[in-house]
């Protein structure tokens, strides 16, 4: 199937009870069993709820895996994805990674005896160099948060195997539409749903798509011990959203390369990081491991007020955490996003108080530049 069939006939579609098109929401704990032991197909739904497994397998076909997962927030799906490792175990991450995921590998994972070094995963070199004799796996996010930052994922993968590593990847920017890891190598893909791939601002999600049968079995052993699971109405919610991730994503795009175009012409823009443009550093990377370049634009202008200044004058840029709604948003990763990582942590790797974040909505492009245009005067 093309993408775009893929993501409304994928997975489970409808109802064979009643012949419905859409997969109910199937709001319920615990299911009638025949006798002891003895059930058709769900005992319980921590271990498994019907519309939670319709997306489970939707998520699953979009991104080419063996198996997928559903959990509460993406934070919690790489909590549990990282649960998979014990105490002594070292893993090797991209160094400008979400917030959270920084904040709950150094505060909270740290505590259970998971170690973390976090580089340039951009420079394979570094990435070997940051390889222990304890460490378990590679983890990256690309495009990076919020430098969108393209790290070679087949190139990363092979070094990973190398060592006998999984390799991670979080492919929240791009989602399976534009992206599919998996194919280049990784084990383990997962996505902040709440993001894009719901895409409406209204469900807070994380998904996990694992490479094996193994994998697979150690991960739903850790879901259903962990309990960090989605709930059906936010289910639905998900697979209701990813059946038009096809044609917001190229409408996020068209609309992103137009204002890059503007901001690329504006004087008081010192600095643009978006992977489409042919300046990136990561531009043919990204060419040959995705089929677009999203929806995410990341701009300096220079300081603090400077952006406080821009933020108060934007009207359809929505000022707010989050991004890939249908509706503009934009922020200051340094207070916002990225506040949990140190400040010299964050002017070690070009977080600046001036850098500004936007996620390209589906507004008309001409009302966002314009936005934009009267906010920088």
């Amino acid at each position: 199937m093309k993408p775009k069939t893929k993501l409304i006939h994928g997975g489970i579609t409808g109802d064979p009870q009643t012949g419905a098109v859409s997969v109910p929401i199937y709001q319920v704990s615990t299911y009638k069993q025949e006798a002891v032991g003895k059930f058709n197909g769900y005992e319980y739904s921590r271990t498994g709820n019907p519309t939670r497994h319709a997306l489970e397998e939707l998520i699953k076909d979009l991104e080419n895996g063996y198996a997928g997962f559903a959990f509460g927030s993406g934070m919690a799906a790489i909590t549990s994805v990282m649960m998979l490792f014990n105490s002594g175990d070292h893993v090797v991450m991209t160094d400008d990674v979400y917030g959270g995921t920084y904040r709950v590998m150094t505060k909270v994972l740290n505590r259970l005896g998971i170690d973390s070094t976090f580089v340039d995963t951009t420079d394979i070199d570094a990435v070997e160099q940051a390889i222990k004799p304890n460490t378990k796996a590679v983890f990256i996010e690309t495009p990076t948060n919020p430098l969108l930052k393209v790290t070679d994922i087949s190139k990363v993968s092979k070094k990973a195997k190398e060592h006998d590593l999984l390799m991670i990847v979080d492919n929240t920017f791009n989602t399976p539409y534009w992206q599919n890891p998996i194919d280049h190598g990784a084990d383990i893909v997962l996505h902040s749903a709440t993001k894009y791939l719901g895409g409406h601002s209204d469900v807070v999600a994380g998904l996990v798509v694992v490479n094996s049968k193994s994998l697979a079995e150690e991960l739903h052993f850790v879901q259903n011990s962990a309990g960090g699971i989605l709930g059906p109405q936010d289910s639905w919610l998900l697979i209701r959203g990813l059946k038009t991730l096809g044609v917001r994503m190229e409408e996020h795009e068209k609309n992103t390369a137009k204002i890059v175009q503007f901001l690329s012409d504006h004087p008081d823009v010192e600095k643009i990081y978006y992977p489409g443009l042919s300046t990136h550093p990561g531009n043919n990377i990204a060419v040959n491991q995705s089929r677009g370049f999203g929806g995410m634009v990341s701009f300096d202008i220079g300081s603090a007020e400077k952006a406080d200044e821009l933020l108060s004058k934007v009207k359809y840029f929505t000022l707010a955490e989050s991004l890939g709604a249908v509706e503009s948003l934009i922020s200051v990763p340094a207070r916002m996003t990225h506040a949990s990582i140190p400040k010299d942590r964050r002017d070690e790797l070009g977080i600046t108080e001036g850098l500004v974040r936007i996620s390209v909505g589906l507004e008309d492009a001409e009302d966002l530049i314009e936005d934009l245009k009267n906010a920088l005067s």
